[in-house]
């Protein structure tokens, strides 16, 4: 298919490219970034994209897609349709599927099923343990060839402070990263931020020194065997801090954090709706505030969704017995950019943060545009208003905290591999 976006603003970090241009797509790949190219795009194929944002696609480390196991909550399908529509052509599944991806079987299923079903490209994470157990390291080398990018045991944090040294020497030699989730599960025993939510709610509490503890040590670990570590779905202050502290002398180390984390704070859980029950949750203002500034000096590499899609059932129950997550792939960009309208971020940072630092993370040859590279790219309106409507999600999880929300910013059109795969009817 051949594909031709005249005078989008096309904002590239990775080329240092912030200008007015058309670009043209011949079959998979971009021929040509230029000014007033003359090429024809197919019929319907001449996309205007004159006064909307031309970006790469951005890429997900931080995905549960749910398949197999748990289809009844989200499939490849349903996962990848809700990421194109969010501006994603690359998303990380994390690995606590039902069975767990600790083995070749599990990893090229899940290639072989987003290659039929997928509207975006699939990378898989496999299991730094068998069975998210924390007993025994999986086999991370078979996983490895078979295709995974990164390992972690996300939803758990590997208690085993030996086991987890033996994954770091082990990603070392696949040159992969580990995807650490910081939980020291012997303090976090509650469902809500230790602070004004636990007090108010009377609901079990999570200390913030949780997360950090885990940071620290997993930190500690991966700077003694010289490996490289990132940490996911920071959510607290202090978190910051010891990354900010540790990346003044040891450069192998990264993190994300997620919309949530800069949006809202834990009065949301005051009025027990389910929807803000997230793992780590919630926390107070002023990690919220120190989440902002950690983007914006760069501490936090990488904004991940978590997207974490829950049927009605495991929603619908007592706060302290309803399960984690977000559905998070659709409301992702409008949420992120108004960091970019509060001044937190440029448009250039808040892109970069989606696309050329998780691009690097994981040694992919996407996040960026440029002549003779793979067409992958969105177009979106920074400044479209637009009302979170839950029941239009492509996802099968519809639980979402921000329905009804009015939003500033919205993806129009996603393209992967020279393929339309998501058009909103505006463009």
């Amino acid at each position: 298919m051949k594909i031709l976006i005249k005078k989008g603003r096309v904002i590239d970090p990775k080329n240092n490219t912030d200008d007015i241009l058309d670009i043209y797509i011949n079959g998979a790949v971009i021929e040509k970034i230029g000014k007033n190219i003359k090429e024809k795009g197919d019929e319907d194929a001449i996309i205007n994209a004159s006064g909307h944002i031309v970006a790469p696609g951005f890429i997900d480390i931080h995905t549960h897609l749910r398949e197999p196991g748990y289809e009844y909550k989200e499939t490849i399908k349903t996962g990848t349709l809700a990421a194109a529509k969010g501006g994603f052509t690359s998303v990380v599944c994390m690995a606590n599927t039902d069975p767990v991806n600790d083995n070749k079987s599990v990893t090229e299923f899940i290639l072989k099923k987003a290659r039929m079903e997928g509207s975006c490209r699939v990378f898989p994470c496999g299991a730094i343990t068998k069975g998210l157990k924390g007993e025994e390291l999986s086999e991370i080398g078979e996983m490895f060839d078979a295709g995974i990018v990164a390992i972690s045991d996300d939803g758990k944090t590997v208690k085993h402070s030996g086991l987890l040294r033996k994954a770091l020497e082990y990603s070392k030699i696949f040159n992969i990263p580990v995807i650490s989730h910081c939980e020291d599960t012997d303090l976090s025993q509650g469902f809500v931020n230790e602070g004004m939510a636990s007090l108010l709610s009377g609901l079990d509490a999570v200390p913030s020194i949780a997360e950090e503890l885990i940071v620290q040590r997993d930190i500690m670990i991966a700077e003694y065997v010289k490996a490289y570590i990132h940490l996911t779905h920071i959510s607290t202050a202090g978190s910051v801090e010891i990354v900010a502290l540790t990346k003044k002398r040891y450069s192998n180390i990264s993190c994300d954090t997620c919309p949530h984390y800069f949006t809202l704070t834990e009065e949301a859980t005051l009025n027990f709706d389910t929807n803000t029950k997230v793992n780590p949750p919630l926390r107070s203002e002023k990690d919220v505030e120190v989440i902002k500034e950690g983007l914006k000096n760069g501490t936090i590499d990488i904004i991940s969704t978590d997207h974490a899609p829950h049927d009605l059932t495991s929603k619908d129950v007592e706060f302290n017995l309803a399960s984690s997550g977000i559905s998070g792939l659709e409301t992702a960009l409008g949420l992120s950019l108004k960091l970019v309208h509060d001044g937190v971020l440029s448009l250039s940072e808040l892109i970069k943060k989606f696309t050329v630092n998780p691009a690097r993370l994981l040694k992919l040859p996407y996040g960026e545009l440029g002549e003779g590279k793979t067409a992958d790219l969105i177009v979106f309106n920074p400044d479209m208003e637009w009302i979170v409507d839950k029941n239009l999600f492509l996802s099968k999880g519809k639980n979402t905290p921000f329905h009804g929300w009015r939003l500033k910013g919205k993806n129009l059109l996603t393209i992967v591999d020279g393929r339309i795969v998501y058009r909103e009817g505006t463009i």
